[in-house]
C-alpha cells in the first residue's frame, strides 16, 4: 500500500471538519483500488493507477471535494441521479461524512473511475517544430569580432540558439535605423554582462 507523507501533512493542516472526510475518502480509495498510488497534484491529494489519475480530493475553508478524472464518470453519476455540481468536485460540496454516497456505492464509483482512467488512451506527444536558425545581423557579427567586445562575444558563443534568436529578432524587427542602432548597443552591453534578452523577467 503506497502512502505519501505529504497527504498526511495535507490532512493535518486541513480544517477540523475536513480531516475525517479526507481520511475516510483516502481509506476508501485504497480499499476500492489496492494498487493505487498516492501523490500531490495541484496542491491536493491525488490518486493514480498505472500513471493515470483516478481522482483527487481537496479541502477548502468550508467544504471538501472529490473529483473523478475520467470525463465518462459524469455519465456514471448521472445514471444515479447525480448531475453537475456547484464548484469543484463531482459530488458537490462535502461538509460532513453524511454528504457522501453510501460506502458500497462510493467504492463502486472509485473502481469504475480507476477502470475508465486506465482504459483511456494515452495522449499523442505533440511534435515540436524546430525553428530555423536565424542569421546573425551583420552589424552585430562585426561588433562581436572587435577586441573591445570580447566579453560580449564570449557570452554570445556560450548562448543556445534560442537565446541568440531572442536578440536577433529584437534587433531585426526594429522599424527605424536609429532604433536598430540603440538595440544593437544595448545588446552588446547586456551580452558583456552575461545577460539574456529577457534577463529583467527571470526572477519575476
Amino acid at each position: 500500500m503506497s502512502r505519501d507523507p505529504r497527504i498526511d501533512t495535507y490532512i493535518a493542516h486541513a480544517q477540523p471538519f475536513a480531516q475525517p472526510i479526507l481520511k475516510h475518502l483516502r481509506e476508501l480509495v485504497h480499499q476500492a483500488v489496492p494498487e493505487v498510488v498516492e501523490t500531490i497534484k495541484w496542491g491536493a491529494p491525488a490518486y493514480t493507477l498505472k500513471g493515470k489519475q483516478v481522482c483527487l480530493t481537496a479541502s477548502f475553508k468550508a467544504h471538501c471535494a472529490l473529483s473523478f478524472w475520467a470525463k465518462a464518470m459524469e455519465e456514471v453519476l448521472a445514471a444515479d441521479g447525480i448531475g453537475p455540481q456547484e464548484g469543484m468536485g463531482n459530488l458537490g460540496k462535502i461538509t460532513d461524512l453524511t454528504d457522501l454516497p453510501a460506502r458500497t456505492k462510493l467504492i463502486r464509483y472509485l473502481q469504475t473511475a480507476a477502470r475508465l482512467a486506465t482504459a483511456a488512451p494515452a495522449g499523442r506527444p505533440t511534435a515540436k517544430t524546430r525553428k530555423p536558425t536565424l542569421a546573425t545581423p551583420p552589424e552585430l557579427a562585426s561588433a562581436l569580432q572587435q577586441p573591445s567586445h570580447a566579453a560580449a562575444a564570449h557570452t554570445w558563443t556560450a548562448f543556445t540558439p534560442a537565446k541568440r534568436r531572442e536578440y536577433i529578432e529584437w534587433i531585426t524587427t526594429a522599424k527605424q535605423d536609429a532604433t536598430r542602432a540603440r538595440r544593437l548597443a544595448t545588446t552588446l552591453q547586456w551580452l558583456a554582462e552575461g545577460k539574456t534578452r529577457h534577463w529583467k523577467y527571470q526572477n519575476c
